[in-house]
């Protein structure tokens, strides 16, 4: 029959629906892992010998590997993760997206009526969603996304069109030219997860085409190999804008693919034939001869592939390392530096991931202004024209970096709380919002200070030594703050040292207050220029500001903003 516009359409639309049902059901799932989903974190982030393990576990949870490996490469970017680290979880995201696999293999070609089935779980899960316990909500988006998902798979089946008998011989003579065939539909397989950016609903319309007689057994195998690689793109993608570090990443997830697919492929009629055996004994239909038998062979070839492929290369991670890092040469330190560099992806993060990711950069952005501090005492003291000069452009482009850095922390924080339900996590978010809003304002005052000292030696104004020894001890109590600070931003938030933080924050004050009063009783006996001592003033007022940004950082881990 005519493929015309609206049956392609209506092909467009079944796979839609498989997506965002998918989508769906993952968000859902996510909601309801809640606290295991922080502590899967944090055992990925600790422990390098959980990686696989963490991997497949957030995998199994999200149901969406890209999103694992994203999350992953933008770890490494912010430098909470080393790439040594990050493999043997990438490693273990690839078993852990097969478990969908097999569900869609077992349920989605069982001989059950889905549609009939799927309407009813909609209909008992809708109402939950007008519940006012969160945990019913969270129950009912899984089971509707649930549906959504097996409906749109359903539709699917539906709308792939049964090709002719002309075309069908045009498949099986491509298919007949040994090694050149099976590569060519590895590219296409690659080809097919690219455009549709989803391995799982690639391998659901390959098993569909199988289903329906389009394609064989062992060119659908050939496909499911590049579509494991095609996979590896959205990751590589993301690492565009971000440093050497998460390049290389992303690249190892593609290599370890790639280096998969090279060893399935010199083991591949083997490999099939076993498989078959296999899927023979258990369901009596051989994948070589049986359509209906092909998809439980495509499940665990899937399976298969992605497990041995971990077991052979889990022990040569360090290689996988050495490869990738002369495939990405770093272009010096400016490219190693941890910046913030968001990756803007549409892959559904839960709120655990989206607090972690934006509070570790926070992290830098606070560790950023304690540099700043460090030149701008630097600047107090030196000499040289030549070496003032760099420490003015360094603060300059400090400033610029924290200004940038808050903005894109605002955006990333903003666009998941508006999704946010959970009043808790709502609240942890306005938190880093504030936290980061005080950051910048930290650097811009700092940059404020380096321009005051460059109008000073402009100027040809000199500090006495008691003024420069007074600033240089109220800027050793804004260490201290910092420090304070410092330790707070990189606990677990459950203790923080709020008495410290004030108790510095008063000495700051107290210290204010007297170079204030020691100030004007100088300037009424003549002590010093009156011009050099409005620079005086407006420094040590605004170290007393940073002082005030500090406090309320720790005020806010604390719950109090």
């Amino acid at each position: 029959m005519p493929f015309g516009i609206l049956a392609f359409l209506k092909l467009a639309g079944s796979l839609g629906l498989f997506i965002y049902g998918m989508k769906v059901m993952s968000e859902g799932l996510q909601k309801m892992a809640g606290t295991g989903m922080r502590a899967a974190l944090n055992a990925m982030t600790r422990a390098r010998w959980k990686g696989v393990l963490t991997g497949m576990g957030i995998t199994a949870v999200l149901q969406y590997s890209s999103a694992t490996t994203v999350m992953v490469v933008s770890f490494v970017n912010a430098g909470l993760m080393n790439l040594r680290q990050a493999v043997p979880v990438i490693m273990g995201a690839n078993i852990g997206t097969t478990l969908k696999a097999l569900l869609i293999s077992v349920l989605g070609f069982a001989s059950l009526p889905l549609a009939e089935l799927c309407i009813p779980i909609i209909g008992v899960a809708f109402p939950l969603m007008f519940l006012r316990n969160d945990r019913w909500k969270r129950v009912a988006q899984f089971l509707i996304g649930f549906a959504l998902l097996f409906l749109g798979l359903d539709f699917l089946r539906n709308n792939v069109p049964v090709l002719s008998p002309e075309a069908l011989y045009f498949l099986r003579d491509l298919g007949d030219n040994g090694v050149f065939s099976i590569l060519l539909f590895v590219f296409f397989g690659l080809f097919l997860a690219v455009v549709i950016q989803s391995s799982s609903a690639a391998l659901a319309l390959t098993m569909v085409l199988c289903e329906n007689g389009t394609i064989g057994y062992p060119m659908a195998a050939a496909i499911v190999l590049g579509e494991n690689i095609g996979t590896t793109i959205t990751a590589n993608v993301a690492a565009l804008v971000g440093n050497v570090y998460a390049k290389r990443a992303a690249r190892a997830h593609l290599m370890f693919n790639v280096i998969g697919v090279l060893w399935a492929l010199l083991l591949f009629g083997p490999i099939l034939r076993g498989i078959a055996w296999v899927v023979q004994e258990g369901t009596g239909g051989s994948p070589f001869t049986d359509v209906h038998a092909v998809k439980y062979g495509l499940a665990w070839f899937h399976v298969l592939f992605n497990t041995v492929n971990t077991l052979l290369l889990i022990g040569l991670v360090p290689f996988l390392e050495l490869l990738v890092t002369r495939m990405v040469p770093s272009r010096g330190e400016a490219d190693e530096e941890h910046r913030l560099e968001y990756i803007d992806t549409d892959v559904p993060l839960p709120a655990e991931l989206t607090e972690l990711e934006a509070r570790r950069e926070i992290v830098k952005l606070g560790r950023l202004c304690g540099r700043m501090l460090d030149m701008t005492r630097d600047l107090l003291t030196v000499t040289a024209a030549g070496e003032r000069e760099r420490l003015l452009r360094r603060i300059a482009r400090y400033e610029e970096i924290t200004d940038r850095m808050e903005l894109e922390v605002g955006r990333y924080l903003t666009k998941t709380g508006a999704e946010v339900r959970d009043e808790a996590s709502s609240s942890r978010i306005r938190a880093l919002l504030a936290i980061a809003g005080d950051l910048e304002r930290v650097g811009d005052i700092f940059f404020q200070m380096s321009k005051a000292l460059e109008r000073r030696s402009d100027d040809r104004l000199w500090f006495t030594p008691e003024q420069r020894n007074n600033l240089l001890e109220i800027m050793s109590l804004l260490e201290k703050a910092f420090a304070v600070m410092h330790r707070n931003l990189e606990g677990d938030g459950t203790n923080v040292a709020l008495d410290q933080a004030v108790m510095v924050e008063e000495q700051i004050n107290q210290m204010r207050d007297q170079l204030r009063k020691a100030h004007l009783r100088s300037i009424e006996s003549g002590d010093y220029n009156v011009r050099s001592g409005l620079v005086y003033t407006d420094l040590f007022n605004s170290c007393e500001k940073v002082g005030d940004h500090l406090i309320n950082v720790s005020e806010a881990l604390s719950g109090e903003f």
